[in-house]
């Protein structure tokens, strides 16, 4: 990719054309957490279906997210798929944020991004795409997600291959020019709407 395409200008596009997505789907920050976790290999229906399994035996109250005994966790999270090792993920994940006795008002204030993510993507089976969900939904850190819908889109516009653009790429070509234009709410409106409306912004293109 040559990053000559105006990414922000593309944000404001899509924005006007098919307006605010209102995303993350979730009640609490520990609830957008796990989702961000279920969401790995699976769709949002199947996630939706495991959040409501936790909802009803832990109110996604961290403390009781972190009790839960493995054996109830898998089978809460077993509609998502590969539960076994997306709970030990889940449990790596609330043991992090124990440390903190889980303040997240803290930890957000007293972490740079880089720090933060740098520790995230320590937890086992936490990647750069999980890492950056949390970073931008739940302490409002503005970063580009460049995630497989992100990077089909790129492909179309930049004429260049899929398989050529991997992710951390990606993101450092597109973060400087977008980023200073950017509010982590636009952040995260332009990640909605390339997961929500790429396919169809692509075909209206043609």
């Amino acid at each position: 990719m040559n990053g000559k395409i105006d990414y922000y200008q593309l944000f404001q596009t899509m924005y006007r054309q098919y307006g605010p997505q209102h995303w993350w789907p979730s009640d609490s920050h520990w609830e957008t957490m796990v989702g961000a976790v279920l969401v790995q290999n699976t769709n949002w229906q199947n996630v939706d279906r495991s959040l409501a399994n936790l909802r009803s035996s832990t109110h996604f109250e961290p403390n009781n997210l972190l009790s839960l005994s493995d054996e109830a966790l898998m089978l809460a999270i077993k509609p998502s798929g590969f539960n076994n090792a997306k709970s030990r993920t889940i449990k790596g994940l609330f043991r992090f944020l124990a440390t903190v006795d889980f303040d997240l008002d803290t930890l957000n204030q007293m972490t740079t991004t880089t720090d933060l993510r740098r520790q995230l993507l320590a937890i086992k089976g936490i990647g750069p795409e999980t890492a950056d969900v949390i970073l931008l939904y739940v302490f409002d850190r503005p970063v580009f997600i460049a995630d497989l819908y992100a990077r089909r889109l790129i492909a179309h516009l930049e004429h260049c291959s899929l398989k050529d653009l991997h992710y951390l790429k990606v993101q450092q070509v597109i973060e400087p020019q977008l980023l200073p234009q950017m509010t982590v709410k636009d952040c995260q409106e332009f990640h909605a709407l390339i997961d929500d409306h790429g396919p169809a912004f692509l075909a209206a293109q043609k």
